[in-house]
């Protein structure tokens, strides 16, 4: 069924919706950061999982996408997208021998902190004539993957560099645990002491006669400091794209654009509000969501199939039956439990996209 022209509130709810304005206000604002700090923009899709808003990030002048799964990897592809880096690891026979196909049509690159991945990435792209990209993870003090600084990723990037189907391409890091420092001026010092980690590794493989053509790294939570270290290549921020409550408590200065309407479907007590969207469409976990025009929320919970706004003070004037727009708490946990995507300019549906 068609949703084009509709208005927003022809739509049955919850719906999830972006405002096609500030969308390409934000994809705008951010790509002339990047080109004013002299690296490429690889915005990374995992929560933004629609291959059209990654075609309107190329052209602004990303240089491709980051991706985390060879799923996503695979969608942006068959949208016509060539360059595409998997910011994870791909293990086992099935997600690897995808990956060699997927480098047949696709400049794709993958991570890698392991040897005998790295023999099980060759033995793919000699079986299926492919040639694989390879990026050295590199771990800058988040404790989540990568190899610790030092000759140990030396050793990987000469492993990788000498073995048939695959081309040692450079660095990767992501200094992600910088976020939970709440201080700004401490999560700037911090990331940049954990860049400046990845960029010493950079340094010692180019010493070790190795070529290094990228050093990738940053996201939203950093992205108005990792850009500006010399020797980065590139930045993966793709979050403040539509930006968030969770994104703005980083500091990130683009405009939300990704809402759910709801509609109120209970008003049990004065300080009380029930809207359709619960845990299933609307999480809470990780930030609570933004509710548009209604004030003095005192908290926001949810069941599967119920949002409970518990208020500081009794409101009459909301009633069953109205819409409710909430800014998401955190895209990534968000966008992945709706099927559509509708994009919204001046009120009414210009597009209404499959989520990956």
């Amino acid at each position: 069924m068609s949703h084009a022209g509709k208005a927003k509130a022809e739509l049955d709810t919850p719906a999830l919706w972006v405002d096609l304005h500030i969308l390409e206000r934000n994809i705008a604002e951010l790509a002339r950061h990047f080109a004013a700090a002299g690296v490429g923009w690889r915005p990374h899709m995992k929560g933004v999982r629609v291959p059209a808003i990654a075609h309107k990030a190329i052209a602004a002048g990303a240089i491709g996408v980051t991706c985390a799964t060879i799923r996503e990897a695979e969608a942006m592809a068959a949208s016509g997208i060539r360059d595409i880096l998997i910011a994870n690891q791909m293990v086992g026979e099935r997600k690897i021998t995808r990956l060699a196909r997927l480098c047949q049509r696709a400049e794709a690159k993958v991570i890698v902190d392991n040897a005998d991945n790295a023999l099980a990435l060759s033995a793919a792209a000699r079986q299926q004539g492919a040639s694989i990209g390879v990026l050295i993870d590199v771990n800058t003090g988040m404790d989540r993957t990568g190899l610790l600084p030092g000759p140990a990723v030396i050793a990987l990037a000469q492993l990788v560099e000498r073995s048939a189907g695959l081309r040692f391409l450079g660095l990767m890091t992501w200094e992600g645990h910088t976020l939970a420092l709440p201080d700004a001026a401490a999560r700037a010092q911090a990331a940049t002491a954990a860049i400046q980690k990845l960029l010493a590794m950079a340094d010692s493989c180019r010493a070790a006669g190795l070529e290094v053509a990228i050093v990738s790294g940053g996201g939203s939570g950093t992205y108005k400091t990792t850009p500006f270290l010399k020797g980065m290549t590139e930045i993966q921020a793709g979050g403040a794209i539509f930006c968030d409550v969770i994104y703005q408590s980083w500091g990130v200065e683009t405009t939300p654009c990704l809402f759910v309407q709801s509609i109120v479907s209970s008003r049990p007590a004065p300080d009380r509000i029930v809207v359709d969207a619960g845990f299933k469409t609307l999480p809470v976990w990780h930030a609570q969501p933004r509710a548009i025009g209604i004030d003095g929320v005192k908290s926001h919970a949810s069941s599967a199939e119920h949002g409970i706004l518990t208020l500081a003070r009794a409101n009459e004037s909301v009633k069953v039956g109205d819409l409710i727009d909430f800014v998401v708490g955190y895209t990534d946990s968000t966008i992945i439990l709706h099927r559509k995507l509708y994009g919204m300019r001046q009120g009414r549906v210009e597009a209404a996209w499959d989520v990956l």
